[in-house]
């Protein structure tokens, strides 16, 4: 199947938000104080503005839905992605964290859109609806992700933010070109 091109079905199947599941073996007492340091480290930030970010209220310390060893969530809007990966790549420690996207396809979010910082871990998928009727809203009141009030740019904004960057990477060297348009 080749990727999707059109500007206005890739934009309208954008992800705007996003699961960090931060993995610790449930009966080592190292790891899971190094989670729940990490947890407290994303809320200060969260406080002073580094980035939007809402780990859930409960820490599992057992296996849970899908996930085979204690783990909690962190949910992020598309927004906060970049600063939070960013964070969490340089400060997870020996912490495996499990990234996948909040859309209508629970199952394939986990099993194919996903990705993994440290060691990945078996998921119990059968667990997991494949279709659900609509995407799970969380933090609705933060007006973010899928609860935004309107899009960041109109399509015709990113048609000239587009054409302005490929202009600007003319005079790159290094910069692959985008192919003409086919009504070009």
């Amino acid at each position: 199947m080749a990727p999707q091109t059109n500007l206005e079905d890739v934009v309208n199947s954008e992800v705007k938000e996003w699961h960090f599941h931060i993995y610790f073996h449930q009966n080592n007492a190292e790891e899971h104080a190094a989670a729940l340091q990490l947890r407290d480290a994303v809320l200060r930030l969260r406080r002073d503005g580094a980035f939007v970010a809402v780990p859930l209220f409960r820490v599992n310390t057992s296996p849970m839905g899908p996930h085979p060893v204690g783990s909690y969530e962190i949910w992020v809007p598309s927004t906060s992605f970049a600063p939070v990966f960013s964070y969490l790549s340089q400060n997870r420690g020996n912490l495996s964290i499990f990234i996948h996207p909040l859309t209508k396809e629970e199952r394939k979010d986990h099993e194919f859109r996903n990705a993994w910082m440290g060691a990945p871990f078996p998921l119990d998928l059968s667990v997991l609806p494949d279709m659900l009727s609509e995407v799970p809203l969380q933090y609705a009141s933060l007006e973010l992700g899928y609860s935004a009030p309107g899009p960041d740019f109109t399509l015709e904004e990113r048609r000239r933010i587009g054409k302005n960057v490929e202009r600007i990477l003319e005079g790159e060297k290094e910069a692959a070109r985008a192919p003409p348009r086919e009504s070009d």
